[in-house]
């Protein structure tokens, strides 16, 4: 029981911290908009670019970027009461702020595609080196087709497939890691459909 509820209540401290929607609240404090009435609708850090420029964009990143950072090492924290328990409370910490920032309940359960606060997290959940990777994938993408979606989608991916390296054995933490991931990808849904019918944004397209 003390297990579950502590899991549990990992899951909601990230999943509340993941539901910030920055993109908004940026776009309305300082730039007297909302980021959802430009672009694609999207709070993240892409169409926040478009709307605020890369000063208010690059902002949304590093703080979608926090919220996972700070969920990961949230969990660490969490782990001191069980260590036994490390490894599948990482993994929860991850599916959690995803979670939050896709399914903010601040704007009715819509938010984010997750990759930002997912990065951030990953520094914690999979260490430096394979978020670096998962970095890598993304940037290699994004420029080999000028779509960021691409690089995005790819990176959600290959998550499942690291965390089998990273937590082999730890079942319920790969399992958490990887709903998390495809959660990201079915956020693409729509990028998805676009490049399908080839009408998708490239990097530098001018609507």
């Amino acid at each position: 029981m003390q297990d579950a509820l502590l899991i549990g209540g990992l899951f909601l401290v990230c999943f509340f911290l993941g539901s910030i929607p920055w993109g908004v609240i940026i776009s309305r404090v300082f730039f007297h908009t909302d980021v959802r009435e430009h672009g694609s609708g999207n709070i993240g850090t892409t169409n926040s670019i478009r709307a605020m420029g890369k000063v208010g964009g690059y902002a949304v990143f590093l703080l979608d970027f926090g919220k996972g950072l700070a969920s990961g090492f949230i969990a660490l924290a969490f782990s001191q009461v069980s260590p036994a328990l490390v490894q599948v409370l990482l993994g929860v910490s991850f599916s959690g702020c995803v979670w939050g920032h896709i399914f903010s309940p601040w704007l009715k359960f819509k938010g984010g595609k997750g990759i930002a606060v997912a990065i951030g997290c990953l520094f914690v959940v999979f260490g430096p080196v394979g978020a670096v990777i998962e970095l890598a994938i993304f940037g290699v993408l994004v420029v080999a087709t000028r779509y960021v979606s691409v690089g995005s989608i790819a990176a959600a991916v290959a998550c499942p497939f690291l965390a089998l390296h990273f937590y082999w054995g730890s079942w319920l933490a790969w399992a958490a890691i990887t709903i998390g991931a495809l959660t990201v990808v079915w956020a693409h849904r729509g990028n998805i459909a676009r490049l399908r019918a080839g009408t998708e944004s490239r990097v530098g397209h001018k609507k």
